[in-house]
């Protein structure tokens, strides 16, 4: 298929100019392609993982050892989507030869000179972990169940950059109560879809 600006309307949902790899607290909630109840089931009020939420649980378990200056807060994963807030700490940037040296996961990464166009994430940032992560994901839950290029996750991802303490308490608060709040959720599937 062509790509046509007037039907194909790719715009960021990101806060423009703010860099998403900045040190900070991040909201993230990533979803199953279609919400498809890929993870498991809410049982009296809690989550139970099967095996496929068992290996995004792994992946998200593995993000701080991949990144040694983020760090996982309260997090949840539910029948079709995930929650977490991250940490960024400070990233200390060191200059070799004239172009920064950083990692991109464990990858090294290119003279940010020849990174153009809408594929370039910058190192360490919201949405080049994102994308990690669901690729990673996608790739041992085909696997397991044997589907190989099957979507496992919806094109985007939702997050918001939580700038007190009031707003991250809110936000602890409701990725606790997600189980027990599950069938009023907006992400609950509708009726015949689970």
């Amino acid at each position: 298929m062509t790509f046509d600006p007037d039907k194909h309307h790719r715009r960021s949902v990101r806060l423009r100019g703010h860099d998403y790899s900045s040190s900070g607290l991040y909201f993230i909630t990533i979803c199953t392609y279609q919400r498809q109840c890929l993870f498991g089931e809410i049982v009296n009020g809690e989550m139970r993982l099967n095996a496929l939420g068992e290996i995004v649980e792994t992946e998200w378990l593995k993000t701080s050892e991949i990144r040694p200056k983020w760090r996982l807060e309260a997090w949840i994963i539910m029948p079709n989507h995930i929650h977490g807030i991250v940490t960024i700490e400070q990233q200390q940037k060191s200059i070799k030869h004239g172009t920064i040296a950083r990692v991109h996961g464990v990858a090294p990464l290119r003279d940010a000179t020849q990174l153009k166009g809408i594929a370039h994430r910058k190192p360490d940032s919201i949405s080049s972990f994102v994308a990690g992560f669901k690729s990673v994901t996608t790739k041992q839950i085909n696997i397991s169940r044997n589907t190989p290029r099957t979507p496992v996750w919806q094109r985007n991802y939702y997050d918001h950059i939580i700038r007190n303490n009031f707003s991250l308490r809110q936000i602890e608060q409701y990725i606790q109560n997600n189980p027990t709040t599950w069938q009023s959720d907006q992400l609950y599937p509708a009726q015949g879809t689970a």
